[in-house]
């Protein structure tokens, strides 16, 4: 299956680089590039692409603007935003996330165009591949691929029964999310259904780069009754709060003198080509605070986060899995549940409530 791709961007070394890299990619086809968004709506209306690269920050028409117009039009062309690291970048970003984009990249700044070419190649890539697998699951399901519950029992049939828990119980609750692809969106869902008082601190990690993820828990924050925040080193975790790991950091917790949750933030070494990794913040709950913790898994590509379940099912933890139909990217919650560690396999509108059962579950 050819995946055509018009390539938007007011630039025309980005437009040429970008073309570049997606020529590298096997089953790809630049069908056309636009200077602006008035002319990607044109040519998209033409050329019909099932993917465009859209720049956030464009004159005459930026890529808010354009997503927001593709949406008014009906257009169903997926789109992956290219945004500067930067906070308006970022800020930019997350409002185009949760206007449907399928995802982001960063532009890359300085090196060589060797090395330029095969960042943007490398992030792509998987973008491309996971768009693709989207297209096919659909145009095999039809209507069925819209049905939650359907989903959801096909996932559950086919994977290994879940490891059973050992109901260790040391302490009160904490919740643990991982999330990567489709996650501000999912997030956008999930935090606004908990109470202000939910009864444990949530952990979070987003796979996102630096001075993103901070733009995200401000966003969160206007949606939530919950308090959101990005997470800071040496922090002493309070229950009723939302911490977000910081993008390009990891996050992982520790206990303090008196038995408190103290959050550490470090540049230890990528986690599955992650930083910040589901695995490495869910390992260090493993370690120190077995047998406390409700764990969600969500959208999001790759297997980040099932090795982690595993470690703290074997304690005592209850997994939620967010189910095929509503993910953005089956892949993180696929890996998790064919692995036979998940308990509850749900779709996105009911992982608020799976959390917070399970948070009353721990506590009694």
């Amino acid at each position: 299956m050819m995946t055509r791709v018009l390539v938007v961007d007011d630039a025309s070394i980005f437009r040429r680089v970008i073309s570049d890299a997606l020529a590298g990619v096997p089953g790809v086809e630049v069908v056309g590039t636009a200077a602006n968004g008035r002319l990607a709506l044109a040519r998209m209306a033409a050329l019909h692409p099932d993917v465009i690269t859209l720049d956030i920050e464009m004159p005459e028409m930026n890529g808010l603007e354009v997503l927001d117009a593709m949406r008014e039009m009906g257009v169903k062309t997926s789109a992956i935003m290219l945004s500067s690291r930067t906070v308006r970048g970022g800020e930019m970003t997350i409002r185009a996330l949760e206007a449907g984009a399928f995802d982001f990249i960063t532009k890359p700044e300085g090196g060589s165009q060797e090395a330029n070419l095969a960042h943007l190649r490398e992030s792509l890539s998987p973008m491309i591949r996971a768009l693709e697998r989207r297209r096919e699951i659909r145009s095999i399901l039809g209507p069925k691929a819209l049905k939650p519950a359907a989903a959801s029992t096909v996932a559950a049939a086919s994977s290994p029964a879940p490891v059973a828990r050992a109901r260790v119980r040391s302490g009160a609750p904490i919740v643990l999310i991982g999330v990567s692809t489709g996650g501000p969106t999912a997030l956008a869902q999930v935090l606004p259904g908990f109470p202000a008082k939910i009864g444990a601190p949530v952990f979070i990690v987003q796979h996102m780069p630096p001075l993103f993820t901070e733009a995200l828990a401000q966003r969160l924050q206007t949606k939530s009754v919950i308090q959101v925040k990005e997470a800071q080193n040496g922090e002493t975790a309070r229950t009723d709060c939302v911490y977000l790991a910081p993008g390009g950091r990891h996050m992982k917790l520790a206990p303090g003198p008196q038995g408190e949750i103290l959050i550490r933030i470090t540049d230890d070494p990528p986690e599955n080509a992650c930083r910040p990794s589901v695995d490495y913040l869910f390992r260090s709950v493993a370690l120190h605070f077995p047998g406390r913790s409700v764990a969600a898994i969500l959208t999001g590509m790759g297997n980040d986060g099932t090795e982690g379940v595993r470690m703290l099912k074997r304690s005592g933890c209850l997994s939620i899995a967010q189910d095929e139909a509503s993910c953005v990217v089956f892949g993180m919650p696929r890996e998790a549940i064919a692995a036979g560690v998940i308990d509850n396999i749900v779709p996105l509108s009911k992982v608020a409530d799976a959390i917070i059962r399970g948070v009353a579950e721990v506590r009694a």
